[in-house]
């Protein structure tokens, strides 16, 4: 079940807030998150029943370690609850690499060593690399003192399983919502705020993210003898601005749902096409995991304390890391790879140099980075990279332009210029200034916007449109 579907918006959704707010709020929430625990099984359930097992074993193994370690770091035995630790550690890095990674070890090792060993390709649990990171964090918080632990397994459970975050983040460590699990009040205001966040987030996913992913679909689709240069920089544009508003568009969905059960989650995207440096867009894009990976990854290994050579290494480390984390691929590997590159050029000295040029052109080289890394993102396989960037490179068959080019281009303009506008905050900026002008504006506006977003939408729903989402995959 995804959240851009009929079925969850009209049946799941309403059922399941009419059961939250019917539940009673005593006993610390703990009924309200029983049925937030039990609603997210479902959800979960009804895409892969098999693997609720998983994660119920994963809530039962974690809620385990983690009162153990929290136990003995109490009593100031530190190896005892570093071991717990450890275990909690091995367990779901071993869930996550069976499941993500066991068929590419495999074809890797067969490679090397002329063997054929074949294994049964299994379906990737959906949103495993993100369940597993966060109860990993659970048991390390625990042991850095900065987490108590949860003796109700009920809370716990609905931490690790909310349906609002599950699939596609953003990465919730335990200790940014621990107070809330427990302590939390539903507000007008919280159910407003929720109500536009998450029928924006559905805006930017089946308004924009769907129709930019449309025409990125048929041009991937064109021949090399209609894949002209202009078609394929365009193709490729589309997929920018899909990808982006794709995740986006999730991760805005996400906050408004937590925001109606009342909770606060930390934001997951931040203009990320507004950077001037690769350094910037990697603290605007994805910013959950790029936190998680600089407090269990990073800074354990030393970040940049150690002098320059071991700051370098500790880089590629976590970057390596990163471009493995969203696929079992030796493109997400090189995606990392190629970032990794521009952050240590950066971190050499070259963001000084940025930051004595002129904005856009900072700007410009910020854009065409992040432009060409997704040529790497896009494709699994080395012939769909290829293909693509020697028409890009006018040298493919059907030469710069022609006028099948031009009828796609010119027909999607109105898209392009809402995808451009939406990729910065002018529109937010635009719509809190007109909104500050009256009372009356502010009492119309956002209700008047929240129904014609949501109306366009399901109108698109109900059309059948095109309507992937990428980060299932990971």
């Amino acid at each position: 079940m995804v959240f851009s579907s009929l079925l969850f918006l009209f049946r799941f959704l309403p059922c399941v807030l009419i059961i939250y707010f019917i539940a009673p709020g005593c006993f610390k929430n703990t009924w309200k998150n029983l049925v937030l625990f039990l609603a997210s099984l479902v959800f979960y359930a009804w895409g892969e029943p098999v693997y609720v097992v998983l994660m119920l074993f994963s809530t039962v193994v974690d809620y385990i370690n983690g009162g153990l370690a929290g136990y003995f770091i109490k009593r100031d035995r530190k190896n005892a609850a570093r071991f717990f630790v450890f275990l909690s550690v091995i367990i779901n890095l071993s869930l996550l690499g069976f499941f993500k990674y066991a068929g590419f070890a495999t074809d890797i090792w067969n490679s090397i060593s002329g063997m054929d060993i074949q294994i049964k390709e299994l379906a990737l649990p959906i949103g495993i690399s993100f369940y597993t990171f966060q109860t990993m964090s659970y048991t390390i918080d625990i042991y850095r003192r900065e987490a108590e632990p949860e003796k109700n397994i009920i809370n716990f459970g609905a931490y690790v399983a909310l349906f609002p975050q599950l699939i596609a983040g953003p990465v919730v460590r335990f200790k940014d919502i621990s107070i809330a699990l427990k302590e939390r009040s539903i507000t007008i205001d919280g159910l407003s705020y929720g109500a536009v966040r998450f029928v924006t987030g559905l805006g930017k996913k089946v308004i924009l993210a769907n129709q930019a992913g449309g025409i990125f679909n048929t041009v991937t689709t064109y021949s090399a003898g209609n894949l002209t240069a202009l078609s394929a920089w365009y193709g490729l544009l589309m997929f920018a601005f899909q990808i982006y508003f794709d995740f986006s568009g999730y991760s805005d969905m996400a906050a408004g749902l937590m925001a109606m059960f009342g909770f606060r989650i930390p934001e997951n995207f931040n203009y990320p096409y507004m950077s001037k440096s690769i350094t910037e867009f990697w603290r605007r894009w994805h910013m959950s995991l790029g936190t998680w990976f600089k407090e269990y990854v990073y800074i354990p290994l030393g970040g940049s304390r150690k002098g320059m050579v071991r700051t370098f290494l500790n880089i590629f480390i976590v970057w390596f890391l990163t471009g493995l984390w969203h696929g079992a691929s030796f493109n997400f590997i090189a995606w990392g790879m190629y970032f990794c590159f521009f952050l240590l050029i950066e971190k050499a000295g070259f963001l000084k140099v940025l930051g004595r040029l002129p904005g856009f052109i900072s700007h410009i080289y910020a854009l065409f980075v992040i432009y060409a890394g997704w040529l790497l993102f896009a494709w699994g396989d080395i012939k769909g990279h290829r293909v693509f960037l020697k028409a890009m490179a006018g040298m493919g068959e059907a030469g710069v332009n022609s006028n099948a080019t031009m009828y796609l281009v010119m027909g999607n303009i109105v898209l392009l210029i809402m995808l451009i506008a939406g990729s910065t905050n002018i529109p937010a900026k635009a719509g809190t200034w007109v909104c500050s002008q009256s009372k009356i504006c502010r009492c119309i506006l956002p209700p008047l916007f929240v129904a014609v977003i949501f109306i366009i939408s399901v109108s698109y729903l109900v059309n059948g449109t095109y309507n992937p989402f990428l980060y299932f995959r990971f």
